[in-house]
């Protein structure tokens, strides 16, 4: 299904969980696997000396510097590399790792893009709670394959899927991502629960609606999902469909809780931001930030 991977790495326990799914992920399609670390952002310009972006030290690039850095991630990923089922290769760049992480994507076609959780200081944070982290956002958005996010220990590390949680705003974005969700069920053999949160602080511009308006809103969700998604669910034994209403980073949260997904795929967009401040970020985001299982986000 995926042949070629693009696992982007920080080489830090935060990318552990991601990098035991990349991996699996390679040897259960026979892909092609680039391990790929962006070490440091340039202090200025084309500049040699660069803050790594893992020890945060300033520290001069050239060809044994970057050689050292490639043993220290074949080390690192030892025991992955060792397994010999998985054809991988190890990759440095420097410059900001978003653009980077993207321009690496293009360079070898990936048609999937392994992210882990975000790292930096403050770990504990409110912000770091609340945030997805600037470097997977602007992947998300730019991206032009599925971003498949893994920020906690995924139960099934994808070599069992049995339920997969698709959430859809009905967006031309949302259909792809259908696509993909469909398909992987299909290849899996599992459960695909097709979801849609109703935004119902956003639904009569500072006016509560009433239980009976909600319930309308709901049921019209309802009949699109049937009319949307049913008939392309050829080769899927079991599935469901549901809406929910409230927030929708919140609901799909839930929902995904009680079916016990093993995947939440959804569409991302890229809107601007709320009065609140940039810094909230999406629901996708937060979805990604807050779900107990990986995340796959879509954008094309």
């Amino acid at each position: 299904m995926f042949k070629t991977i693009l696992f982007a790495t920080s080489a830090t326990e935060a990318s552990d969980h991601a990098a035991r799914v990349a991996f699996n992920i390679a040897a259960l399609n026979q892909a092609a696997l680039h391990v790929f670390h962006v070490l440091g952002v340039p202090s200025r310009g084309y500049s040699q000396a660069v803050t790594d972006v893992k020890t945060k030290e300033r520290v001069e690039v050239d060809a044994d510097y970057i050689a050292w850095v490639t043993e220290e991630l074949q080390t690192y990923y030892e025991k992955q590399l060792a397994e010999g089922d998985v054809q991988a290769g190890i990759e440095v760049a420097v410059g900001f790792p978003h653009r980077e992480i993207l321009r690496q994507a293009r360079a070898v076609s990936a048609d999937l893009i392994v992210l882990g959780r975000s790292t930096g200081e403050a770990e504990d944070s409110v912000y770091k709670k609340s945030f997805a982290g600037s470097t997977l956002q602007r992947v998300a958005k730019a991206a032009k394959c599925p971003v498949l996010v893994v920020s906690r220990p995924a139960a099934s590390f994808w070599g069992g899927l049995s339920n997969i949680v698709f959430g859809t705003d009905f967006s031309k974005a949302s259909d792809k991502a259908f696509e993909l969700a469909a398909e992987l069920a299909r290849t899996f053999a599992c459960e695909l629960h097709i979801f849609h949160a109703l935004d119902i602080s956003s639904m009569h511009m500072g006016r509560s609606a009433s239980q009976d308006e909600i319930e309308q809103q709901r049921r019209e969700a309802l009949r699109r999902i049937r009319a949307q998604y049913v008939s392309r669910i050829q080769g899927i034994d079991t599935y469901s469909l549901e809406v929910w209403e409230g927030i929708p980073f919140v609901e799909i949260v839930k929902y995904a809780r009680e079916k016990h997904a093993d995947l939440i795929v959804l569409a991302h967009h890229s809107k601007a931001a709320d009065a609140e401040g940039p810094r909230i970020g999406s629901n996708v985001e937060q979805v990604i930030v807050r779900a107990g299982c990986p995340v796959i986000s879509m954008n094309k």
